[in-house]
């Protein structure tokens, strides 16, 4: 048998990481587009399909999406960590992320906010709903539009071709080891 130990509170979500760390892409009235880093994002439904992304009030990507009800959820790699890291860690009210993080904005196929280039992976999305959960906004976007990489996935991703981030906690990423287990 085990010893468990405590764990704060205020940092027990962590217990459910890592999680899948995405960059979200926004525009808002001001036409000025905004890359926010987050790993509060999941599925919530095949049919419609809907993604779920969680975003505090304080967080300017919050404004935008609001404003202009659509993101796109970009998957990054580890070959990005470094903008990946920048664009959780400035406040685009101050700068102009894609340039501060060396990303490309891409036209998006159906929505007004750019993809960004550099990531292997875009979920396209229109707003559903939002609401309240404490101190955060959880937007329920509807996929419009997929695309990703050619070779990277088909049904799943390919690990050994997008080594895609996890985030552990604090400043630390993770990757998923190539090697696929069956049960």
């Amino acid at each position: 048998m085990s010893v468990k130990t405590q764990v704060n509170i205020a940092s027990a979500y962590r217990l459910l990481h890592p999680m899948h760390t995405v960059l979200v892409s926004c525009i808002g009235k001001a036409n000025k587009p905004n890359i926010t880093t987050l790993a509060w994002a999941m599925p919530t439904s095949i049919n419609p399909p809907l993604v779920a992304i969680s975003l505090a009030p304080t967080r300017h990507s919050h404004l935008l999406i609001e404003e202009s009800g659509e993101f796109i959820v970009n998957i990054p790699t580890l070959e990005i960590l470094q903008a990946v890291y920048a664009c959780g860690s400035l406040t685009g009210r101050s700068f102009d992320k894609f340039k501060k993080a060396n990303l490309t904005p891409m036209p998006a196929k159906k929505i007004k906010a750019p993809a960004i280039r550099e990531c292997v992976a875009h979920l396209e999305c229109s707003v559903e709903d939002k609401f309240t959960t404490g101190d955060h906004t959880v937007f329920v976007g509807k996929i419009l539009e997929a695309y990703a990489d050619m070779g990277v996935f088909t049904e799943s991703y390919d690990l050994k071709k997008a080594r895609v981030l996890y985030h552990v906690g604090g400043n630390n990423f993770a990757l998923l080891e190539p090697k696929l287990y069956k049960s």
